[in-house]
């Protein structure tokens, strides 16, 4: 198909504090007791996408992400890890990248990406309209999708989920608007010549920005070329393009321009004759079409380009993993309803016991769970819907409840732990409450201690 995958996989982002740090990047964040991009790397996989270039931000990081590449995708993808700065933004990111550009057309993949909707399906809507760019859609979580905070930690409320306003032509293949996080509380204002070319436009409040795009490699290169402030492909460089799209400034596959004269460009007769044809072939022409060959039939031709979108099937899972909050829902997900995403069998029982794990008597793991390799339970514990990484070592009458328990963990008797995230390497001594807490790696929690709503990390 002659894409280039270029799969954004971040750096140690400050919203996953205490669960990232500097020896546990964002992209090997265990969901499920799986690195967080290999959900991404699988979905590629599927699409016979394996020609990519992962961008990781810092030096340490990447170096990370490339050692653990090399061993689990060794003889399966052909990947590039290449470094960049901090806090460059996903525009940055390309930006510093574009030497390694060189194909017609890029798929631009954010590394937190969780989902089952094929890529393919996106590069292929894009090619079929030869559009400067596609932007996959998905249906937007129920509560909104989470832009910051998690629901514990002291004196932190829980903030509205902000959606993404979206304004669809008729069909619903073409991005008319699009206002994102704080944007959408401002004004509506498109522009009249996109009014009045597409008729009406279709506001969605249901639907989100997946952060998967889809773009002409020539165009977006010299859109970031000439907007040297532009620091996000979301926030920056997909407005521009959409609200550009009827009084196009790039450059188009090198098509000579018409003639300026006044607003609208002169066309030649040869040209007339080419756009007779155009209309001949086209049984529906697109309002990028109709506005660029003039209105009420005048001879004149406007520069255009298409603004697409996929917009991917409601049963299909699409969820970015941005928060402490996303982290918590996906790991319960993807041990639950999307337990196909999991790339586990499940027992009979609804839930995932490693084989190399103990248990000891008259301990229970419910439905919905996941118990990782070596890790030993004592006696009368009780585990539901949860997920214990590898090796760790659970003392007797414990229970966790809706938690998530990294690697390496050891647990003492009688301690409680519900709505929580346990980095690894932590020790929790006997009869420890947790409810509502995020422990960072490496810390120790005293015995008798009772914690809610609180972020434990080491300074």
């Amino acid at each position: 198909m002659d894409f280039q995958v270029v799969v954004l996989a971040g750096g140690v982002s400050k919203k996953l504090l205490p669960l990232v740090s500097k020896d546990l990047p964002n992209a090997l964040l265990p969901v499920a007791n799986r690195p967080l991009l290999s959900y991404t790397l699988d979905l590629l996989e599927l699409s016979n996408l394996k020609d990519l270039v992962v961008v990781v931000e810092g030096r340490d990081a990447a170096l990370q992400v490339r050692s653990w590449i090399s061993g689990a995708y060794a003889d399966r993808l052909q990947v590039e890890v290449v470094a960049v700065s901090e806090d460059v933004g996903t525009a940055g990111a390309i930006r510093a990248i574009s030497h390694h550009l060189t194909a017609k057309d890029i798929l631009v993949v954010s590394g937190d990406l969780v989902s089952d909707v094929p890529i393919g399906a996106v590069a292929a809507t894009h090619r079929r309209h030869d559009a400067v760019v596609t932007a996959m859609l998905c249906s937007a979580p129920v509560s909104g999708p989470s832009e910051s905070g998690s629901s514990g930690g002291k004196d932190k409320t829980k903030k509205p989920g902000r959606y993404d306003l979206i304004g669809l032509d008729p069909t619903k293949q073409f991005l008319i608007h699009i206002a994102t996080g704080a944007e959408v509380g401002k004004d509506l204002r498109i522009q009249k010549s996109i009014l009045r070319a597409v008729g009406q436009i279709e506001l969605r409040t249901d639907l989100m920005d997946a952060h998967l795009y889809a773009f002409k490699r020539s165009v977006l290169q010299e859109v970031l070329d000439q907007k040297a402030m532009f620091h996000s492909l979301k926030h920056d460089v997909l407005p521009y393009l959409v609200r550009r799209q009827l009084k196009s400034e790039v450059l188009l596959n090198g098509i000579p321009q018409a003639e300026d004269n006044g607003n609208e460009k002169v066309i030649s007769q040869s040209n007339q004759q080419m756009v007779s044809q155009i209309l001949a072939n086209a049984s529906e022409p697109t309002f990028h079409l109709r506005y660029a060959l003039g209105l009420n039939g005048c001879p004149s031709v406007r520069r255009t380009h298409k603004c697409c979108v996929y917009i991917a099937g409601i049963s299909k899972y699409c969820t970015r993993l941005n928060s402490i909050q996303a982290y918590s829902d996906i790991n319960r997900d993807v041990i639950g309803e999307a337990s196909h995403l999991s790339g586990y069998s499940f027992s009979a029982h609804n839930n995932i016991i490693d084989p190399s794990a103990d248990l000891g008597a008259k301990t229970t793991v419910g439905p919905h769970c996941m118990l990782g390799e070596g890790s030993q339970m004592g006696d009368k514990c009780s585990v539901k819907r949860s997920v214990i990484g590898r090796h760790c070592r659970i003392g007797a009458n414990v229970k966790v409840v809706n938690s998530i328990i990294m690697n390496h963990v050891t647990i003492g008797d009688g301690c409680s732990i519900q709505g929580s995230v346990i980095c690894s390497n932590v020790q929790l001594q006997e009869r420890a409450v947790l409810r509502d807490c995020q422990v960072g790696a490496g810390f120790v929690v005293t015995a008798g201690s009772e914690c809610k709503g609180e972020v434990l990390a080491k300074k």
